[in-house]
């Protein structure tokens, strides 16, 4: 099973490009993370937020394909327990279908996306920085397969 996590922006910190990338390592095999950067749309004055979505949302769905299974996230979308995540996470490795998380530019995904996303998930009710929320998506996923291997990583 492929998992991509596909990106509006190219320069994360330095912090967070280490942290995601640790949890990619520790996802290698059968369930490898991919990161794919999408260039942000060009803002440059207060009305070109509309033009800019438009452009990231071309440039997300030049990358979905037509089987994928489409995660938007998405601060209205649903909220998961790490077990619940693993729940999810079970049975999609069941379905074999590739799986994108989609994490929008700043001024969040274009409607278009939205529709192709067979899932809204939320992070948290909190507004995240977009480099956060790449590493938050690693870890959870990271988590929810040392759920489902029984490994001492997650605690209740």
């Amino acid at each position: 099973m492929r998992w991509r996590v596909i990106a509006v922006g190219t320069r994360l910190g330095g912090w967070a490009e280490a942290a995601f990338n640790d949890y990619s390592r520790r996802l290698r095999g059968a369930e490898a993370l991919e990161l794919c950067e999408v260039p942000p749309g060009r803002r440059s004055a207060r009305g070109d937020a509309v033009r800019a979505i438009a452009t990231e949302s071309e440039r997300i769905l030049a990358l979905l394909e037509p089987r994928s299974y489409n995660v938007a996230l998405d601060e209205r979308g649903r909220q998961y327990s790490s077990v619940q995540l693993g729940e999810w996470l079970a049975a999609r490795r069941q379905s074999g279908v590739p799986v994108n998380f989609i994490i929008g530019g700043a001024d969040g995904l274009g409607a278009e996306v939205i529709k192709r996303a067979a899932l809204r998930w939320s992070l948290s009710a909190l507004t995240l920085p977009h480099a956060l929320a790449r590493v938050l998506v690693a870890e959870q996923l990271y988590r929810a397969t040392t759920l489902l291997a029984g490994h001492p990583y997650h605690r209740e």
